[in-house]
């Protein structure tokens, strides 16, 4: 049985004070914070679809609820909460990120955890509460997910987000056998979208840690070309990554480590040769991590078509 809380049922000289503490006795501790003289507009509804507790939210005045630490410390049930936006416009804040959502659009949180929910002007929400252990996703991966949007636009958002807002709207209807039911799509539809948008959040992730690393490793290799030694376990080990990974990362390079390095050596000789001078050859690619003579000679030419020797003669011509 749904249980509707309205601000016009409440006594004009105690109505903010009053809707405050409905706010928190029926959605847990929370902190709220409204404009005082602030015409204050609101009605709560809450019920539950089995072991889903289901809210809706309408409001058309702007203010924002809080979780603080104190509160969390009050009390502090292990539950994950899904708002989503029908109207208007939310921002949810956690974990140092910030999600604004537009109609459809709907984002996960933790109610162990401090968060802050703004409206900055008229709002319908609906707000879906169930148990941590209810969600068949990590507890690591919805961590670094929090209060991060997920769309109606494609992928699982597509089919939870319209399924969400329409259970919001009728699950007082369903008969027991059907909101369990119901419960059970709910859920896995949602730890169907939580897990896909990790996913994406992994690989963009991934995708950045890539464009700064290769950058670190190409540098870290040009410092050190003169190193015979130079090989991918060392600049793997340097770098506090696997020998693998290093060379997955070069695969967008259309080259292989050996081969980068091998090719920044000969760059490094060649523009030496280039500028003439009388030091042996075999010193030049010495110095450039290519002790054997006859091993540089034959990269050499295998890469510009003629010996080393053969090449800064050439250029002294010219």
């Amino acid at each position: 049985m749904a249980v509707l809380i309205r601000t016009s049922d409440l006594p004009a000289e105690h109505r903010h004070d009053a809707w405050r503490d409905i706010v928190c006795d029926t959605l847990g501790p929370l902190d709220t914070k409204i404009a005082p003289g602030a015409p204050l507009w609101g009605e709560i509804e809450i019920g539950r679809l089995d072991s889903v507790g289901v809210g809706r939210i309408h409001t058309s005045t702007p203010h924002s609820v809080h979780r603080t630490p104190r509160l969390i410390r009050r009390d502090s049930p292990e539950l994950y909460r899904v708002v989503l936006t029908v109207s208007g416009s939310t921002r949810l804040e956690q974990d140092d990120r910030q999600a604004r959502l537009g109609p459809g659009e709907f984002a996960i949180y933790d109610f162990t955890r401090p968060y802050d929910l703004a409206y900055d002007s008229a709002v319908k929400l609906a707000v879906f509460s169930f148990r941590h252990d209810l969600l068949a996703v990590p507890y690591d991966s919805v961590a670094g997910l929090t209060a991060t949007p997920i769309t109606a636009e494609s992928g699982a958002g597509a089919l939870a987000g319209p399924l969400l807002r329409r259970v919001a709207t009728d699950y007082e209807s369903y008969s027991p056998g059907s909101a369990a039911r119901l419960a059970t799509v709910v859920m896995d539809l949602i730890g169907t979208a939580v897990a896909e948008r990790a996913e994406q959040a992994g690989r963009a992730a991934a995708e950045s840690r890539r464009r700064t690393l290769l950058p670190r490793i190409h540098a870290f290799i040009e410092q050190r070309l003169g190193d015979a030694g130079l090989d991918p376990a060392a600049i793997a080990a340097a770098h506090h990554i696997s020998v693998r990974y290093l060379h997955r990362l070069f695969e967008s390079e259309q080259t292989t480590v050996a081969g980068w390095i091998r090719q920044r050596r000969l760059d490094r000789c060649r523009a030496e040769l280039s500028g003439g001078g009388s030091e042996p050859v075999s010193a030049v690619g010495a110095r450039w991590g290519l002790p054997d003579s006859a091993h540089f000679s034959r990269l050499f030419r295998r890469a510009y078509g003629v010996p080393p020797a053969e090449y800064r003669r050439a250029r002294l011509v010219r």
